[in-house]
């Protein structure tokens, strides 16, 4: 399979996920507002995320898929899956006592997490309650990404990408399935995601059977936990836990930070940053887990300018959807929160906030994309220690401009630091990359991303005229009954999308041919 296929499957059942994702935040935004419940709701769901991006997707995946890669290809399938035996065992060993002993602690752990709720009476033991509730969330879900690093390495990435629209489903469906035990929509919502956990192992489950891949967790733990390939697996696990997560660790300190705020702020953010995540997640983190494996074989395979082109590739890619969305967002970025998240509990003044914050995100969308498609560039060399320097780095820078634009732009000063530290890290890593000799980027590569950058300006132009021009006739035409507003907005995106369609062709950014070529052509297959 080929790049760009591994990465529209990926991304094509992301896309499904995100659009779920929509469904249920818009389901969170009715029920729960942005207000006192939902931030303590939104703290507690973070803290099983934060670990699971850090440990789990984050330094596991990166440090696992590599090396799991290397013996698939020169010790064979058996060996493989051997070692992946081991991997999780002791994986599984290490999370179930962090688990239990951040249960004991969660009151100290939700402190940390949010000094600022200390201003408010109850904001503590409602974080704390559904923190218990929640937490065991992170085991489940790390065997989850255990059990998609293994199929993403045997060229199956389609039933990774889609086990979370099983999260989604659930967390809008235990409104319903937790009737009889709460009454309360918080403690069902937060009940529904430990139960999503389950159900996720399940579905993984049967698809590495499909593979013939049965991987059980293995009785001789204190043996192999000292052999030399599960020391250098966690060896490469402890700097990757920096190296992968900066952007995780980020949106920590901005949570931090924004507790101090107000009542409402870190709600704010949230669905903020989740709109941004729709195409991080889509595109970077589908060019992110597909170019890894690609990496680890061509560079084990000794195909360095092999390796160099497939990085090129995954950085225009990203650059080829990420700007454009970025702009759209910028744009449109009122509308969209309107139409989305403005019913019940959710206000005016909701989406003037959380707008707001979207704007100060998207500009750093593209920016956080390519950082996705150059980190594996690292890991694929199994260099985990050279990213947690750049991470230090822009920890600090995130943390210093936080510090600086919060008092005088509040949420949105946070925001906008993290923004910036985006392009710490791009720098960064750009530098590194060049420096050691891995990849750098080519002539022809910023002219196309220079081309991209001018249709998708283009487009941004087309959708402001389309927004200002309907404000000039109506009025304020979000304030149209949503069987009006929703025909309208569609119709600004298509013409956007016509837009960008045109002048990619005019600029000529997009070779049809050669994307039906990349599509169809398979990956060669190493001995």
């Amino acid at each position: 399979m080929s790049l760009l296929k591994s990465v529209t499957t990926f991304g094509g059942w992301t896309l499904i996920s995100r659009i779920t994702g929509f469904v249920r935040d818009m389901i969170l935004a009715r029920f729960l507002g942005a207000g006192m419940v939902s931030d303590a709701f939104f703290v507690a769901f973070k803290l099983p995320n934060l670990f699971r991006s850090l440990f789990a997707e984050g330094a596991f995946t990166g440090a696992f898929v590599p090396l799991f890669s290397h013996k698939l290809v020169g010790e064979g399938r058996d060996a493989a899956i051997k070692f992946a035996a081991r991997a999780i065992t002791v994986l599984v060993f290490f999370l179930v006592i962090f688990v239990i002993l951040m249960e004991i602690f969660m009151p100290y752990l939700v402190m940390l997490l949010a000094p600022g709720f200390a201003q408010d009476a109850g904001k503590i033991e409602l974080a704390t309650f559904l923190s218990r509730i929640m937490f065991p969330f992170l085991l489940l879900i790390s065997i989850v990404s255990f059990q998609s690093g293994v199929l993403n390495s045997l060229g199956k990435f389609a039933a990774p990408a889609s086990a979370p629209i099983i999260l989604n489903i659930v967390m809008i469906l235990s409104i319903y399935i937790f009737m009889p035990i709460s009454s309360t929509p918080v403690y069902k919502i937060a009940m529904g995601v430990t139960l999503a956990g389950f159900l996720e192992i399940i579905w993984l489950g049967y698809f590495l059977r499909r593979q013939n891949v049965r991987i059980v967790l293995q009785r001789d733990l204190f043996n192999f936990i000292r052999s030399e390939e599960i020391k250098t697996l966690f060896k490469r696990i402890a700097p990757g836990v920096l190296g992968s997560g900066v952007y995780q660790i980020n949106i920590m300190v901005d949570t931090i930070l924004v507790s101090f705020v107000g009542t409402g702020a870190i709600s704010w953010l949230y669905y903020a940053n989740r709109l941004q995540q729709l195409p991080l997640g889509v595109i970077g983190a589908a060019i992110s887990v597909a170019l890894l494996p690609y990496l680890s074989r061509h560079i084990r395979a000794g195909e360095i300018e092999e390796a160099k082109e497939i990085q090129n590739k995954a950085i225009e890619y990203g650059a080829l959807f990420s700007i454009p969305a970025a702009v759209a967002c910028i744009v449109l970025a009122h509308p969209i929160i309107n139409i989305l998240f403005e019913h019940g509990k959710f206000g005016t003044f909701e989406t003037e906030m959380t707008s707001r914050a979207l704007i100060a995100y998207s500009v750093s969308l593209p920016i956080y994309v390519m950082i996705k498609a150059m980190l594996p560039g690292f890991f694929a060399r199994c260099d985990t220690k050279t990213p947690v320097k750049y991470s230090i780095v822009a920890m600090a820078a995130n943390l210093i401009f936080a510090l600086v634009l919060m008092r005088p732009f509040g949420h949105v000063g946070i925001a906008t630091a993290t923004t910036l530290t985006a392009f710490v890290s791009f720098y960064q890593y750009e530098r590194g990359l060049r420096r050691k000799g891995f990849w750098s980027f080519s002539r022809e590569l910023v002219i196309k991303i220079g081309k991209i950058f001018l249709c998708s300006m283009t487009m941004g132009l087309v959708l402001w005229l389309c927004n200002w021009g309907l404000r000039q006739y109506f009025g304020n035409w979000l304030e149209l009954k949503t069987l009006y507003k929703l025909p309208i907005f569609a119709g600004i995106c298509f013409l956007g999308v016509v837009t960008l369609g045109i002048m990619a062709k005019i600029t000529k950014v997009i070779d049809v041919a050669e994307v039906l070529e990349l599509l169809t052509k398979r990956e060669k297959k190493h001995a």
